[in-house]
């Protein structure tokens, strides 16, 4: 499988997915009109990488998502926390701004159910 690169646009984020490196970012707003058609690639991206059994690290670095995103972004956490509880190795960075309170509170959140290697980054623009 080759890498998977999606540009960002007004209302949805860049999604890069690398399967031999096993890295995917998630980066900038995420507002899509229909997000599960959106995350589909990333779904059967994670799924790919399930079944190949190999590692995957996934950093998130949204500036603003709305609620049908929200709900895609923990069923990619769920999908990946099940995976590490499997025996698979994965693990997830939650970049935020480092003035951006709501994006750092939205980390933790996310964050507080998993068993799973979960790292809040801050970063200054």
């Amino acid at each position: 499988m080759d890498k998977i690169h999606i540009e960002k646009t007004k209302v949805s984020p860049e999604v890069l997915l690398d399967f031999e490196g096993g890295r995917a970012e998630i980066s900038g707003e995420s507002y899509p009109e229909n997000a599960m058609n959106f995350y589909k690639p990333v779904f059967e991206w994670i799924d790919s990488i399930m079944q190949a059994k190999k590692s995957i690290h996934f950093d998130f670095q949204l500036e603003y998502y709305n609620t049908s995103s929200s709900k895609c972004i923990i069923d990619i956490l769920e999908l990946l926390e099940k995976y590490h509880s499997e025996g698979g190795k994965s693990s997830v960075k939650w970049y935020y701004q480092e003035d951006d309170d709501d994006m750092l509170e939205s980390g933790e959140e996310f964050s507080e159910d998993l068993e799973l290697p979960f790292e809040l980054v801050s970063y200054s623009k």
